[in-house]
């Protein structure tokens, strides 16, 4: 196997980058047709545990504003239940309720289901070289 000299290593970055971003956007949108893709976010988020709406718009880097605006059609779909504070009685905790927990892994399963069939059309080769490319991914992100 030769090896890639710069440029070409360059081109494989911005190859990689923009499919991976065209995977992830397809992916954010498919299976969520009930919930806007930014509820959803939120909902995973929620996912690991209850969190403040301060918290959640760090995460998700959106304005305070728009994360209380998410969170409130949040808590009136009945998907998240708002709690003050016993140590700060100024915050909020927001906590998934057992409907937001349906939402989230029917969603899941939809986004994989996208994904398997997708993966389904590939040849036993190509399978295998996203198996590898998925273990060596994960090392990048990591880094």
């Amino acid at each position: 196997m030769r090896t890639m000299n710069r440029t070409e290593v360059a081109q494989l970055a911005v190859d990689l980058r923009l499919a991976i971003g065209r995977i992830a956007r397809r992916v954010k949108v498919e299976g969520t047709s009930a919930v806007p893709p930014h509820h959803y976010s939120v909902l995973a988020r929620l996912d690991n545990g209850p969190r403040t709406a301060s918290d959640l718009a760090a995460s998700e880097r959106v304005s305070a504003p728009s994360m209380t605006r998410t969170t409130s059609a949040l808590v009136e779909r009945g998907w998240v239940r708002r709690e003050t504070d016993p140590a700060d009685r100024r915050c909020a905790i927001l906590t998934l309720t057992p409907q937001g927990r349906r939402v989230l892994r029917d969603g899941r399963r939809e986004r994989n289901e996208w994904m398997g069939a997708r993966l389904a059309r590939l040849s036993p080769e190509e399978l295998e070289t996203l198996a590898a490319a998925e273990r060596i991914l994960r090392r990048v992100a990591a880094e």
